[in-house]
Order: C-alpha cells, then structure tokens, then sequence
C-alpha cells in the first residue's frame, strides 16, 4: 500500500533532481527497505495517485528501476517485483559478504565521531527492539536496514554506497523477509550479536573483525531464507 504523500511541485525540484527521480527514490527507498515483497504488483496509477504526480515520471521512474533489475515490466505493462532463482540469490550474497564487508572495514578508518554515534543509536535501537516480548517486526527491518547503511555511509565513500545500494534494490524485498515473517529470527539474536560485534570492531578501529561481522549477518539471513525454500529452484 502506497501512502499518499503532499503531491509536488516545481519549487521542491530545487537541489532535488527531477520529478522522475524524486519518484525513482520514493520507489527505491521502499524496495531497499522490504516495503514491497517479491511477486508484489505495482500499478503506476495508484503510484502517481500517492505522489500526486502525471503518469509520465513515474513511467520513467519504473523503466530505469526495471533496467537495474529491481522491477520487471511485462509485456501488458504489468509492473512486478521480481521473484528470484536461488542460485542467483546465492551469487547476490556472496557478492554482498565482499563489499559490504568491505564497507564495514573500512568505516573502521573513516568513521567520524558523529557516524559512529549514529552506527551506536542505530544499534541500540534494533537490540532494543529485540528485547521487547512483541517487537513491531516491521520497525525491526527498518532498523535493521538503519544500522546497516549507517555502517556503510561511515566508510566515506558515495560509490561505494551506490553499489550497496543497488545490491540491497535487488535483494530488499527478500532479505527482509527474514525479519519480517519470522519474529523468531528476532528473539534468537543472531543479528543482534552481529551487529554488537560490528559496532565494537568499528569503535575499536579492527577492521578484520567489522568485516567478519557483518559477512556473519549476511550469511546467517541468506541461510535461513534459503532454508524456508521461498525461492525458485
């Protein structure tokens, strides 16, 4: 469901982009964050209507996040989020270890005082989350997301950003799958200690062991959402 939000005008364009990319980033922000599962249709009129936006930048909007493989547009303009093959979830994933892991040692040279103490709040609150008898699942994958991208932007580098990000448009609506239906995986901890273990390692300048901590997240989430076979085969 799309939340209607103050529609645009020109003056907001301002330092902005376009409209189409203010919709692109509407769209893409969503997928990263798993607000949109996979097989999940997508209808631009409802799009725009919630924008307040012409057809027109949201049709554009959609053709690039479906030339970057966040979206498939069908031949009736059918407008999906991809299901994915497991063996191309698995190649994501290994990809993923590398460069987010990658991202995390090096926060661990570049973190400023004001990123890590955002990496600490963000931490904070998805340990905190995971204390509670009923966490709201759906503010856990967001604050799983929020300690993550806290970690990577630390790192001091927008490309390097920009690859994670086009990484997590891909693979969003899946991973946070795990938290998201299953409060189990909440309770049990795995992601808490992770992200505990890459906080420290950031504080404490060890890259190697920033870069074991979130290739542990990552792996321990891919491996249990491989296990619920919601994958194609």
């Amino acid at each position: 469901m799309l939340e209607r939000i103050p529609a645009y005008t020109d003056a907001m364009l301002d330092e902005t982009g376009t409209l189409s990319d203010r919709v692109y980033r509407h769209l893409a922000d969503r997928l990263i964050a798993g607000r949109f599962a996979p097989g999940d249709k997508l209808s631009l009129r409802a799009v725009s209507e919630a924008l307040g936006l012409s057809i027109m930048p949201v049709r554009e909007a959609v053709s690039r996040l479906a030339a970057e493989g966040a979206l498939e547009v069908a031949p009736k303009k059918a407008v999906t989020v991809p299901l994915m093959r497991a063996a191309q979830f698995r190649d994501i994933t290994q990809v993923r270890v590398e460069i987010e892991g990658f991202a995390a040692a090096l926060a661990c040279k570049t973190a400023t005082p004001e990123s890590l103490a955002e990496i600490e709040a963000r931490e904070r609150e998805f340990r905190e989350l995971s204390e509670q008898p009923q966490a709201d699942l759906a503010q856990a994958v967001a604050a799983n997301q929020a300690f993550h991208f806290a970690v990577y932007r630390a790192a001091g580098s927008a490309e390097l950003l920009a690859i994670i990000e086009r990484l997590w448009l891909r693979v969003g609506p899946i991973i946070n799958l795990d938290l998201r239906e299953n409060p189990e995986r909440l309770r049990l901890g795995g992601a808490v200690q992770a992200h505990r273990a890459c906080l420290l390692a950031i504080r404490e300048g060890r890259a190697e062991a920033a870069r074991e901590a979130i290739a542990s997240d990552i792996g321990g989430a891919s491996a249990f959402i491989l296990s619920r076979q919601r994958l194609l085969d």
